[in-house]
This record gives C-alpha cells, structure tokens and sequence, in this order.
C-alpha cells in the first residue's frame, strides 16, 4: 500500500510541476549594455517624438547617486539616447513605456506578478488599462502587482512616466524589477490523464486503508 501512495504521489507531483511556470516576457529594464537601445520597450512621449527606449551608463549623470544606482538586477532607462536631457521645461510632460506578454497556452485567471518601480518623477503601472501600482521619486522603489486583470492571448503593461516641468537640469527615466511571477499552463488531454491515473491511485490506497482497518 504504501508503493501504491508513493507512485500516486509522483503521478500528482509531475502534474503539478508541469502545470506551474513563470510568466515569460516579463523583462526588467535595462538587461543589456549601458548605450544601447531597450529592446523588450517601447516609449512614447507627450513632448518628444524621436524617442528610443536606451539602456543608461553607469557613473553618468543622473545616474551618478542622483537616481537609484544601476546593478546587475536592472538599469534605468531613458526616453533618448542622451540619458542627461532636459525635457519639459514649461509644460509637465508624458513618458508611457509600454512591455507587451503572451498567456497563449496558459490560464490566464491563474496568472500572478508582483514587482518595484522607480521613476523621475512619478509613474503609474498599468495592466490591460487598469492601475495596479506606481509611486513618486528617483531615489526609492514602489511596488506593484496583479493577480487578476490578464487576457488569455496578448497582455499589456504601461509604465506611465510624469516627468514635472523644469527649466533645466530636468532627465527623466523609469526603472522595473520584477520579483516573482506565476501562471498555471492549460493541460494537455494526455496530462489530464495523467491526473486521473494519480488520484485513482489515491482513491485504491484509501480504499485499502480502510478495508484493513
């Protein structure tokens, strides 16, 4: 009996592995060298039409203890490939990042992550348009997350940047770590077997159990 419990046991636990997974396409900024375009983000802008999402350089300003310092986890990015600009000097301006996912093969009400943000000057997370998080200031994370809210097929986050009026000396950027993520993959006929194959053994083994007792 106690064979039995054990292979059933295996037979539910290499169901459930395979079930669980990360969310693929979920990117922190600035995975890539300091000077090079982003690639997993696209911006837009209010104020400024030639922009390119760019990885920043370490050591140069703001990022030289003005900003959050670059680590290995991930680097600010910037709406132009000079990360020292000056925008929006009479009007505040909008930066929207936009990072796009897949849950094509998942179910999507299972889908969960959570992550920090930090922006100059303020952001507001979005998923598929509805707000789960942001916060103000360079020099401190915010957090964000959802764990409802995501479409089976094609997912949108937007990383909506404020950056507030100033004459001079006034950059703008956004930086994103994700910290966990979750989905659960829509089973195969042959891992629905699988399942029922396990708690049948379950279902044998109780069974015994109580007829010896």
């Amino acid at each position: 009996m106690k064979h039995t419990i054990f292979a059933a046991a295996l037979a539910l636990a290499s169901v459930s592995s395979a079930f669980a997974a990360d969310i693929n396409g979920l990117y922190n900024t600035g995975i890539g060298a300091g000077g090079a375009a982003e690639t997993h983000y696209t911006v837009s802008s209010t104020s400024v039409t030639d922009t390119v999402p760019t990885i920043t350089k370490d050591g140069v300003w703001p990022v030289d203890g003005t900003w959050l310092v670059n680590n290995s986890t991930s680097k600010w990015i910037t709406p132009t490939a000079v990360q020292g600009d000056t925008f929006d000097p009479a009007v505040n301006g909008t930066y929207t990042y936009t990072l796009s996912f897949n849950l094509t093969g998942y179910n999507a009400a299972t889908a969960f992550f959570d992550g920090r943000v930090s922006s100059d000057n303020s952001v507001i997370v979005k998923l598929n348009g509805t707000d789960i998080g942001g916060g103000i200031g360079f020099q401190s994370w915010h957090d964000f997350g959802a764990g409802t809210g995501f479409a089976a097929g094609l997912n949108t986050l937007e990383f909506v940047v404020t950056n507030d009026k100033q004459y001079s000396g006034n950059p703008t950027g956004l930086r994103v770590e994700f910290e966990s993520s979750n989905v659960s993959a829509v089973p195969e006929p042959a891992t629905y077997g699988m399942m029922m194959a396990g708690l049948a053994l379950v279902g044998v083994a109780a069974r015994r159990r109580k007829q010896q007792k």
